[in-house]
């Protein structure tokens, strides 16, 4: 059964709930990370959530959102997680945003989660797992950066509310600025 890592407001964990059972209408503040793959042509690989998923079902999103598990260090879940949904190898995934935090409501579920964000590269192509993801497809990050940050092009709440400061980071994500693992949520400091 996959545990999530619930935290305080400071970001100190303070107990595991079981996952299929946290995400309701008073969903618990718990810890998650979000990825952002690119590949060698710098382009930028969206993901289209699985239909049958119980929150955003069929919404495109960034290349990868998880939980680590109790006592996982982030990069190993991040890793685990683009293997499992994407058949994904990366090299250099590095933090990027880790102080980022959001709350977003859709229909009878609540998403709120200390959500550190990372970037990685890869040379693979995706193999999608359809209980995960419905679709991928490889974009241009300059124009769908713009495209989000204009409101044209459509995407989860957190993955907007992600490239807006993202974009604050830079064009080129290879040359992205790397957060310092101190900076993570107390819960995130894995060793």
């Amino acid at each position: 059964m996959e545990q999530v890592v619930l935290l305080d407001e400071t970001g100190e964990a303070i107990g595991v709930e079981d996952k299929a059972t946290v995400h309701h209408r008073q969903t618990p503040l718990h810890l998650a990370f979000s990825c952002y793959v690119f590949n060698d042509r710098g382009e930028f690989l969206l993901t289209q959530r699985a239909h049958h998923k119980r929150t955003f079902p069929s919404v495109w999103t960034n290349t990868c959102c998880g939980h680590p598990a109790p006592e996982e260090e982030m990069k190993a879940a991040i890793t685990r997680r683009l293997g499992e949904e994407l058949g994904l190898r990366v090299r250099g995934l590095e933090l990027v945003l880790p102080g980022f935090r959001y709350r977003a409501e859709m229909d009878d579920v609540v998403e709120n989660e200390m959500c550190p964000v990372f970037v990685a590269f890869t040379s693979d192509s995706p193999s999608p797992n359809p209980d995960e993801v419905a679709e991928t497809r490889w974009v241009a990050w300059p124009e769908f950066s713009a495209g989000v940050l204009s409101g044209d092009v459509e995407v989860s709440p957190w993955c907007r509310l992600q490239v807006a400061e993202l974009a604050e980071l830079g064009e080129d994500p290879s040359w992205w600025p790397t957060g310092a693992p101190v900076q993570l949520p107390p819960a995130a400091q894995v060793a």
